[in-house]
């Protein structure tokens, strides 16, 4: 045999190799499972999985049919490989689940390699069943009251599993799955590294704090040509840690439905965020807003892009704020982004009326909020760039529904710890747009549509630094004065209409 031969033959038998371990396939009605959705499963699977997990690479197959489990500890270089028509159909039984690291889950994995979750079959939850069988063991005495949060007149969240929790794992591949009402937040990922999400639908709507999906502190993911149909906030970036970020995120086709917000960095952002690319998102009937881009816990936010984003009905277009919520020493910083191409249709009415699960309504009388850019005195956000956007507005702003006057602006409150949200400041004094706090805003042709006739002005800019205007653009009824610049220096417009401005 000479070399070249040797070399053809080592490369042959690896992949035969491979090809074999990739191959074998582990039915679960060998160990046992029964496929009626009533019998309990879980020792079955997990067998299943152990044995898989010992001759490296095996699949799991979950074939047609309802497969009753409770928790499920996947194990390295481990597919679970659901049929079209399987369903793993999670316990209402609380317990039977558990925890390895954070929270429990119908599906976890701790410091796990290699591991695929694949198939066109669903995860079904039971998220109201199993949030309410939870509920009452409360009202049984059997839930300290220190697990219940009495505001809301429900379990806290940890106390109700999600369907997937994936904790410091590297080498995953998620595809082609329906994540079915869960009892919490569906999936998360949590300082994971080499992620690959791909052609998965979320819908849930069954229960709160439904997030679609978290991807916590983790670095190298991608997420693409998904839909979420969720009872919170669709698409969720989170650092939890300071000693970790999310690192190289990158999003795009996808399509988002939520009952909070649409795409959302935070609220949690000790470490902070960056390299973060999201492209080609679909939003639609979106309570709070389509972007919601937040750094309040002292991490870094940094280089971020947001591209070609479409959202109809949505309660807000952007929310982009630098806050102070955890006090530490080291503040937080919000620079370097980038939002172009978007287009925006804001709602008049609440965009999620068809919703089982709504978003809480606020406690005040409010007009519809502009989009915003704000932080706090002192701490500017900044280095925000907005090219080519089309933001169409419903208008109809009332003062004695709500009044926010203009030689008032120096009262509206800044909420340097709040819980950051839209609507966090109270009644804003602008339709459009409202920034404050900022150094480096550049915009390039932007245009705001007035449906019909508002109070207040387009835009406001209060304590905004070197900001330029091209091709800036309002249409519809505005107010005679459409842009007001208060406390506001180094600023330009080029090519912009209606041409009046003020500064007070």
């Amino acid at each position: 045999m000479n070399n070249t031969t040797y070399k053809i033959f080592v490369i042959v038998a690896a992949c035969l190799c491979a090809f074999m371990l990739n191959g074998r396939e582990i039915n679960i009605l060998d160990y046992g499972a029964l496929p009626d959705g009533k019998s309990l499963n879980t020792n079955s699977i997990q067998q299943a999985i152990d044995d898989a997990s010992e001759s490296e690479n095996g699949i799991v197959f979950i074939p047609t049919g309802t497969f009753l489990t409770g928790t499920l500890y996947l194990k390295s270089n481990v597919e679970i490989k659901l049929h079209e028509n399987a369903v793993l159909l999670g316990s209402t039984d609380i317990d039977q689940y558990y925890k390895v690291n954070r929270w429990k889950a119908l599906i976890i994995a701790d410091g796990e390699r290699n591991i695929k979750i694949t198939g066109k079959g669903i995860i079904n939850g039971q998220g109201r069943t199993l949030a309410i069988n939870i509920d009452n063991l409360f009202y049984e005495g059997k839930i300290d009251s220190a697990h219940y949060n009495f505001d809301e007149m429900r379990p806290k969240y940890y106390l109700r599993p999600q369907l997937l929790e994936l904790v410091a794992c590297e080498n995953i591949v998620i595809k082609g799955l329906t994540f079915k009402d869960a009892a919490c937040w569906v999936q998360t990922y949590d300082k994971c590294k080499n992620v690959i999400i791909d052609s998965i639908t979320v819908d849930s709507d069954a229960y709160w704090n439904n997030d679609g999906i978290d991807i916590q502190d983790c670095v190298n993911v991608t997420l693409s040509n998904s839909f979420f149909d969720s009872a919170d906030d669709g698409i969720c970036l989170k650092s939890q840690s300071s000693e970790y970020y999310c690192d190289s995120i990158y999003i795009e086709n996808c399509v988002v439905r939520s009952s909070a917000s649409a795409v959302k960095f935070g609220t949690v952002s000790h470490g902070g965020f960056r390299n973060i690319r999201i492209k080609n998102i679909k939003v639609y009937d979106t309570f709070r807003s389509a972007i919601a881009i937040e750094c309040v816990d002292g991490g870094v936010l940094e280089n971020i892009l947001v591209e070609n984003i479409t959202a109809k009905n949505t309660g807000n277009a952007f929310f982009i704020r630098l806050g102070e919520r955890s006090k530490k020493e080291k503040m937080g910083v919000l620079r370097n982004v980038i939002i172009r191409n978007l287009e925006v249709e804001v709602a008049f009415e609440r965009p999620d009326y068809q919703y089982d699960i709504r978003g809480p309504a606020l406690s005040f009388f409010h007009n519809i909020f502009p989009a915003s850019i704000v932080g706090i005195p002192g701490y500017p956000v900044e280095n925000i760039r907005l090219e080519n956007i089309n933001i169409y507005h419903p208008g109809r702003g009332n003062s004695g529904l709500a009044n926010a006057p203009l030689n008032r602006l120096q009262q509206i409150p800044e909420e340097i710890d709040g819980y950051p949200e839209f609507s966090m400041f109270g009644e804003l004094p602008a339709w459009g747009l409202y920034c404050r706090h900022v150094k480096g805003l550049n915009m390039d042709d932007v245009n705001f549509y007035l449906g019909d006739k508002d109070y207040r002005p387009a835009i406001v800019l209060d304590d905004v630094r070197n900001s330029s205007f091209v091709r800036l653009k309002m249409h519809g009824p505005l107010q005679e004065v459409p842009i007001i610049l208060y406390n506001s220096i180094n600023y330009q417009f080029k090519y912009s209409s209606p041409s009046i401005y003020i500064e007070d």
